[in-house]
C-alpha cells in the first residue's frame, strides 16, 4: 500500500500569554499508530487541533506527502483526509438522530441535487461502513440510547465513512471499561493494518500506549523533545520522565493522619433513576475512603445523588451524626458538601469565565459588598490559590477553556478549597490527567484530610484507590458488595467484587 505522510515544519501557536506550540517538526505516516504523549499543558491537544483544523492561528506549515497545505477550517482538514474524535464524543453527535444518520451526516450535510433522502440507502450504506469495521450496531437505534463506547464507534465510523487517511483519538478510553478499551484496540489495528489508516493516539495511559502504538512522540513546553519506536523494552518509567524532564515516583501514598469520629455516614441510600440501590457507608474526619468498581457501576451516580444533582428515593444523609435534607447541589453546599465532578468542562468549572472568577464560584457571597462582586476580593483569592496549586496559566484573567486538562481539574479543585468544605468528593478526579498532574492532586486530597475533613475518592483507577485510601467500597450494579481495609486489599481483591461477587458482610 503506498504511504501517504502527515506532518508539520517550524509550526509555531500562540494564545494570549501563552506559546502553545513552538517550532514544531513532526511527521506521521499511513499504516503506522502514533502515541503523542505529554504533560498536561505540553502541546498535544493544540498541535492535533492544527492538524484538525480548530487551529486555524497557526504560523509555519503543515504538510501533506511533503507538499505544503492550506489547513485553516475543520472543512478542510477533511478534504485532506484528515479526521478527529474528541473526548467529549457527545458534542460531535446529535443525539436525536439514529447510527445511521451520524454514521452518514457528512453525505447528508453535503447533499446536492433532490431535497428527498433515500433513507433506504443511507441505512444501506450505514450498515456497510459498520461492517467494514466489525461494530456490530443497529443503524436505526438513536444515538442518545448508546452507551459511550458504542457512541465512540459511531465517530470513528463516520470518519472512515469520509475517506479518512489520518485518524485522531483524543483521550479514547478515559471512559471506558477494560472490555470496551479492548474493543477499541481491535477496531484500531484492523483501521491500521486493513485500511492503512495512520492512528495517532492521544492519551496518558502509558501502558495502553505501550501496548497499541508502533512508535510515540514526546512533547513538553510546546515542543518535540523525543520520537521513539516501541520495543518490547520499552517502560511506563521511561516514557514518563521524558514526558517530566525528570525522575518520577509513581504515586504520592496517604500519609499518616489521625482519623477522627464519623463525619459523614448515609445509611440505605436509593435513587439516580435506579443506579442507585440501597447504599451504606461512613466517611471519619482525615480519612479518604475509595470508592471502586468498573465504568457503569454506580460511583458516578452515588456522588451525584449526595450532592443533591440526582433524586434520592429512599435512605438517609447524616453529617456529624445529624440527619440533613440535600434536595439539590445549593443544599449541598449549605452543609458544607463539595462535588468535584467526572466531566469537569461540562459541570466542574465554568469554561466561559476567567480562572479568578471560577475560583471564587462556590461561595460568590463571600466576595460581595453590599450586594456587589468585590473583584480585589476575588483576584486576591485567586492569586493565592494559583500559587498554592501550582495552577499554569499566564494569568488570572484567563478564560479556563484556554488551560490545559490538568490546570482545569485544579481550578474545579480550588473553587471548594476556597470554600472550605467538610466533605469533598472525588468523581475520577485524575481522568485525562498527566502523571506529573496527578502527583499534585494527591498532594491536595492529601492536605484536606489534614485540616480533619473527610475525602471519598470515586474510581476506576484500583492502583490510585489502592494507594491514596484508607478504607474501600466496591460498587457494582449500584450497590456496595464489599468494605476493605486498604492496607488489606489488592487490585485482584477488589476486581473479584467489582464484577459482581458480594463480601459475606458488606
Amino acid at each position: 500500500m503506498n504511504k501517504i505522510t502527515l506532518g508539520t515544519r517550524k509550526v509555531t501557536m500562540q494564545f494570549p500569554g501563552v506559546i502553545a506550540l513552538s517550532d514544531v517538526d513532526f511527521e506521521v505516516s499511513t499504516g503506522e499508530i502514533r502515541a503523542v504523549v505529554g504533560a498536561n499543558g505540553a502541546g498535544k491537544s493544540t498541535l492535533m487541533k492544527v492538524f484538525a483544523g480548530a487551529n486555524p492561528g497557526y504560523t509555519g506549515d503543515v504538510l501533506l506527502n511533503g507538499e505544503v497545505v492550506e489547513i485553516r477550517s475543520p472543512l478542510a482538514a477533511k478534504k485532506l483526509g484528515i479526521q478527529i474524535v474528541y473526548q467529549e464524543v457527545d458534542v460531535a453527535l446529535v443525539p436525536t438522530l439514529s447510527v445511521g444518520e451520524n454514521v452518514m451526516l457528512n453525505d447528508m450535510v453535503m447533499h446536492k441535487g433532490s431535497p428527498m433522502v433515500n433513507w433506504r440507502k443511507l441505512h444501506t450504506d450505514a450498515k456497510e461502513v459498520l461492517d467494514r469495521l466489525n461494530i456490530k450496531l443497529n443503524t436505526r437505534v438513536l444515538v442518545k440510547d448508546l452507551p459511550l463506547a458504542q457512541k465512540q464507534m459511531v465517530l470513528i465510523a463516520r470518519a472512515i465513512q469520509s475517506q479518512c487517511n489520518f485518524l485522531i483519538l483524543d483521550e479514547p478510553t478515559a471512559p471506558l471499561s477494560n472490555t470496551e478499551t479492548e474493543d477499541l484496540f481491535n477496531l484500531v489495528t484492523h483501521l491500521k493494518e486493513t485500511e492503512n489508516i495512520a492512528i495517532i493516539f492521544i492519551s496518558h495511559r502509558i501502558n495502553e500506549i505501550i501496548q497499541i502504538c508502533d512508535n510515540y512522540t514526546v512533547m513538553r513546553n510546546g515542543q518535540i523533545v523525543d520520537t521513539s519506536p516501541i520495543t518490547e523494552n520499552t517502560t511506563s518509567q521511561e516514557i514518563v520522565e521524558k514526558m517530566l524532564g525528570r525522575t518520577f515516583e509513581a504515586f504520592i501514598p496517604k500519609e499518616k493522619v489521625e482519623i477522627g469520629d464519623k463525619l459523614f455516614e448515609v445509611k440505605n441510600l436509593s435513587g439516580a433513576d435506579g443506579k442507585v440501590n440501597n447504599v451504606s457507608f461512613y466517611v471519619r474526619r482525615g480519612e479518604i475512603v475509595g470508592i471502586a468498581g468498573l465504568v457503569g457501576a454506580g460511583k458516578s451516580e452515588l456522588c451525584k445523588t449526595i450532592f443533591g444533582a440526582y433524586k434520592k428515593t429512599d435512605g438517609e444523609i447524616l453529617l456529624n451524626g445529624e440527619s440533613i435534607k440535600v434536595e439539590n447541589p445549593s443544599k449541598a453546599v449549605a452543609h458544607n458538601i463539595a462535588l468535584v465532578p467526572e466531566e469537569r468542562r461540562k459541570e466542574g468549572v465554568l469554561v466561559e469565565e476567567d480562572v479568578a472568577f471560577n475560583l471564587s464560584a462556590a461561595n460568590l457571597g463571600d466576595f460581595c459588598t453590599f450586594n456587589f462582586l468585590n473583584r480585589k476580593k476575588i483576584n486576591e483569592n485567586a492569586e493565592s490559590f494559583v500559587k498554592e496549586l501550582r495552577i499554569v496559566t499566564p494569568s488570572i484573567r484567563q478564560s479556563v477553556k484556554n488551560l490545559s486538562g490538568g490546570n482545569q481539574q485544579k481550578v474545579a479543585v480550588g473553587k471548594w478549597l476556597a470554600a472550605d468544605c467538610k466533605l469533598y468528593m472525588f468523581d475520577e478526579p485524575t481522568k485525562g490527567v498527566d502523571v506529573g498532574a496527578k502527583q499534585e492532586i494527591f498532594r491536595l486530597i492529601n492536605d484536606i484530610t489534614k485540616q480533619g475533613n473527610g475525602v471519598v475518592y470515586a474510581s476506576c483507577e484500583n492502583s490510585e484507590i489502592l494507594s491514596i485510601t484508607d478504607r474501600i467500597y466496591v460498587m457494582f450494579d449500584g450497590e456496595i458488595m464489599a468494605e476493605l481495609v486498604t492496607a488489606d486489599a489488592t487490585e485482584d481483591i477488589i476486581m473479584n467484587y467489582a464484577v459482581g461477587n458480594k463480601a459475606e458482610k458488606a
